[in-house]
């Protein structure tokens, strides 16, 4: 699901004819910690929305390719380095909204 959603969904906007297939990053505080391997770069998450004037962010759940849950409550992914471990509650990290939310 997120191969198709960041790969698939460009090719097919663009076949489209449209030119603006990125959606932006934004930058969010994650509202708890999040355990990352090194090797993956996006994860699932709900960005419930902003308070106190900053954009917050949160895992749906257990993460795996075979846990549909999380990826359909997921509106937005956590971007991280490809090299980068996990993620303390309070640290800033940078998100994908998905189409419709931006």
């Amino acid at each position: 699901m997120v191969t198709f959603y960041h790969f698939v969904r460009g090719a097919l906007l663009t076949l489209m004819g449209r030119s603006d297939t990125d959606l932006p990053l934004l930058r969010a505080k994650a509202e708890t910690a999040m355990r990352k391997k090194p090797g993956r770069t996006r994860i699932p998450a709900r960005n419930p929305g902003i308070e106190e004037r900053e954009w917050s962010v949160r895992l749906t759940g257990a993460q795996g390719s075979g846990i549909l849950r999380s990826m359909s409550e997921a509106n937005c992914f956590v971007v991280l380095a490809h090299e980068q471990g996990a993620v303390k509650a309070g640290d800033y990290v940078e998100v994908m909204v998905m189409d419709g939310l931006v």
